[in-house]
């Protein structure tokens, strides 16, 4: 496959999308951007990427920044938009991937080879699979949930212009409580290289 195409994958916490987008990577025998990214963000800018890691994907603060002539002052806006850079950057290299959350899907909006999905999941199945992966408790795992979910949520509604989770705005949004992840990933994999031969 030489046509240069970007999977975005946007998901709920607990949805095991991110297994979903790993699965995804290594059968279409592509890189995966996650958090990693930072790892090449922090050498590339020579900063320690624990000071990247503290501030990424949350939103800013606001009575803590300011905007002056277009900057901010924000660690959460400044380490966004290294990362929308980083982006654009494999974007612009003609590397096809998969990159999971980070506003990607509006980032690369414009660009013609982006396929976006958003991986949701029934709340139960949620809850268990972070109950079985963080080993907590029933009431630590809802937490956890609510808690991840929002600041996506957030982070996503002040970079873009549409709505975390809305439908309207992915090419495919897919439960994976109803098969699984592998299941899923395999029905993703199909309609990804449909998506390709077509482009």
């Amino acid at each position: 496959m030489d046509k240069q195409y970007i999977v975005v994958i946007s998901r709920e916490f607990g949805s095991g999308g991110h297994e979903i987008a790993e699965m995804l990577s290594k059968k279409l025998n592509v890189n995966l951007y996650d958090r990693k990214m930072l790892d090449e963000i922090a050498m590339e800018k020579n900063m320690h990427v624990d000071q990247l890691k503290k501030h990424e994907e949350k939103p800013r603060r606001k009575l803590l920044s300011r905007r002056v002539r277009g900057y901010s002052n924000s660690p959460e806006e400044i380490i966004a938009e290294m990362q929308f850079d980083y982006i654009r950057k494999k974007a612009d290299s003609g590397e096809s991937f998969v990159i999971v959350g980070r506003c990607a899907d509006t980032v690369l909006r414009d660009r013609p080879g982006m396929i976006s999905i958003f991986v949701t999941g029934d709340k139960e199945c949620k809850i268990k699979r972070i109950m079985n992966v963080f080993g907590i408790s029933r009431e630590e795992a809802e937490s956890k949930r609510k808690r991840h979910d929002r600041t996506r949520k957030q982070y996503h509604n002040i970079h873009s212009d549409f709505k975390w989770g809305d439908s309207r705005y992915y090419d495919v949004c897919i439960n994976s409580s109803k098969l699984g992840e592998d299941i899923t990933a395999d029905l993703l994999e199909t309609y990804i290289k449909e998506r390709i031969n077509k482009m």
